[in-house]
């Protein structure tokens, strides 16, 4: 007995296959805070030095680098 499993393929965007609105810009948002918290690991810093370098309060350093980024907007994770 073996049961058949579905696979659909990717547009791309996981966020527009899930049906989630504004897909591209959480996307985009996805990728830029991928690629902070990339230098923030390879850089060994601390969220403390994180926070002083991006010039942001402490507690927001774990949801940006957990990828809770409802209260960041493009532009400001540009700026990182």
């Amino acid at each position: 007995m073996h049961d058949r499993i579905t696979v659909e393929e990717s547009s791309g965007n996981v966020f527009a296959d899930l049906g989630l609105p504004n897909p591209e810009e959480r996307l985009a948002k996805a990728a830029l805070a991928f690629r902070i918290a990339e230098r923030i690991r390879t850089r060994r810093l601390t969220q403390t030095q994180a926070a002083r370098i991006l010039k942001i309060d402490k507690p927001k350093i774990s949801p940006l680098l957990r990828g809770q980024l409802s209260n960041f907007t493009i532009r400001r994770l540009t700026r990182f």
